[in-house]
């Protein structure tokens, strides 16, 4: 094993390795930036290392800063999380040639598997089902339009280098496809310096289905079961549970596709293939996410596997010290994401300092959060506050405790996403599980549904929150009109 490892990012995921590192008698070693002296992850490593100002090209997003970091204090690996140099095929060619072992994949894995296209190109030559579409980028309008005909009305069109639901454009009709095409392009290069874009076909009411695997460096794969990840906004999730409601002959199939897609991939380490599933339990390979997921606790849940523990012991040339035949589900797991932004303001983040921070706790509750009180939520990153899991022998269990814990979980001094997700967990399509991808936007989103027929509800049970987040009465609340919409934003007053 080793002896220190630097983690290369922040938040609730360097505090989540910090602690399993301290579990395995593993010296940590934190990085921060000066937005971060005073954050838990700075605190509760072993050693921790400023490494420069808050803007992450400059910090958390400087490789030389970051290898010659871990050269200096002889750490022998890094584990870089989620997020920032997670995915990034060239910082892990640094690493290989600095000699220190990266906690994840091959460069070669992560670079195949980064370029949407050639993805979907080497998926398509290994037998592995493909949304219908193209496998190179588009050359021109005319090309794109042809291939749009060929495939059938409404497609989408999305950036090769492409992720978090950035550079992607539904199109439904050819009268719309040449404004969308430049746009995507612009958009593609603004936000990944690369405006190649592709095209697939866009599937109706399509489940978001994925599958964790591990493999290890001999060759040898295991699949930890199936996510059903189809609760997003802006097509990112915030919620996920473990396991879908797929019955057991799909999951054998969708299962022994990822198994195969990671093959193909030369994959090892904790990786991730995900799927759309239409209403006919077809499913189709989307990508590959390379790197530990946000959501991995539902599965440690279900299966007992501390994912994160078996991504060192595979980094450190162990063989996987688990059977496929050994695991089975025990039980559900629901995660919910909980992030400081205003679900009434197009969840525009909400930034400041938490005056009020009180967890959830009790039976079958796990949080996993790199904030507490007097923590500052920062312009500069992602406002993900913590990610908040239940668990219990079915499905209803575990969304009954899901509501519970929210119901204890105290934030206050920014405004979070707590009585969004607790409107989901009450909502018929959430409970009987029809819901798809669109669900946010559909429901909530479209036209006035959410304003008119929640907006009343949320505002009350905001009011009501904050009350007791502060423990005393709340001073007041100011009524503010966004967007000519009668929302509420909440201000509260020492």
């Amino acid at each position: 094993m080793f002896n220190k490892i630097l983690i290369a990012n922040r938040g609730e995921i360097a505090v989540r390795i910090i602690r399993l590192c301290r579990d395995l008698g593993i010296t940590s070693a934190a990085i921060y930036s000066d937005a971060d002296k005073t954050s838990q992850h700075t605190i509760l490593a072993d050693e921790s290392y400023n490494i420069g100002p808050a803007v992450s090209a400059e910090s958390y997003l400087n490789q030389k800063k970051i290898i010659n970091l871990a050269k200096d204090i002889g750490a022998d690996a890094i584990h870089p999380g989620y997020g920032f140099f997670a995915e990034n095929s060239e910082f892990i060619e640094a690493c290989e040639k600095a000699n220190i072992t990266f906690i994840g994949p091959s460069s070669y894995s992560v670079k195949m598997m980064g370029n949407k296209t050639a993805a979907r190109k080497l998926m398509n030559d290994h037998g592995v089902k493909i949304v219908p579409g193209t496998t190179k980028p588009l050359t021109s309008v005319k090309e794109g339009m042809k291939e749009s005909k060929r495939i059938g009305f409404p497609v989408l069109l999305k950036a090769v280098a492409g992720g978090g639901g950035k550079g992607m454009r539904k199109i439904n009709n050819e009268s719309e496809f040449e404004s969308a095409f430049k746009a995507t392009k612009r958009e593609a290069l603004n936000a990944f310096s690369n405006d190649d874009i592709y095209l697939e076909k866009f599937i109706e009411q399509p489940k978001h289905i994925e599958v964790q695997i591990l493999g290890d460096k001999k060759g040898n794969y295991i699949h930890l079961f199936e996510r059903e990840c189809s609760i997003q906004r802006r097509h990112q999730k915030i919620i996920e549970e473990a396991p879908s409601s797929i019955d057991e002959k799909t999951r054998a199939k969708i299962t022994r596709t990822a198994i195969n897609a990671a093959k193909a991939c030369k994959y090892y380490n904790a990786g991730t293939v995900e799927f759309l599933m239409d209403k006919n339990n077809n499913f189709y390979f989307l990508e590959m996410n390379t790197r530990l997921q946000v959501e991995h606790p539902v599965t440690e849940f279900i299966t007992g596997i501390d994912i994160v523990k078996e991504q060192l012991a595979i980094a450190a040339g162990n063989k996987l010290s688990i059977k496929q035949s050994e695991l089975k589900i025990n039980g559900h797991a629901l995660e919910c994401r909980i992030y400081a932004e205003d679900a009434l303001n197009n969840f525009l983040p909400s930034t400041g300092r938490i005056v009020h921070y009180k967890a959830p706790s009790g039976p079958g509750v796990r949080l996993d959060s790199g904030f507490e009180q007097g923590s500052e939520i920062s312009i500069y990153y992602d406002p993900l506050i913590s990610k908040l899991v239940t668990s219990g022998a079915d499905r209803e269990i575990s969304i009954n405790r899901m509501k519970r814990a929210l119901n204890e979980y105290q934030i206050a001094g920014v405004t979070t996403n707590i009585p969004f997700l607790e409107l989901i967990l009450e909502h018929p399509s959430f409970i009987n599980g029809s819901f798809d991808i669109n669900f946010i936007e559909n429901e909530f989103l479209s036209g006035n549904n959410f304003l008119s027929e929640n907006s009343k509800e949320f505002e009350e049970a905001a009011i009501l929150i904050s009350a007791l987040l502060k423990n005393k009465p709340v001073n007041g609340f100011v009524k503010n009109n966004i967007a000519n919409n009668n929302r509420w934003q909440e201000q509260m007053y020492e």
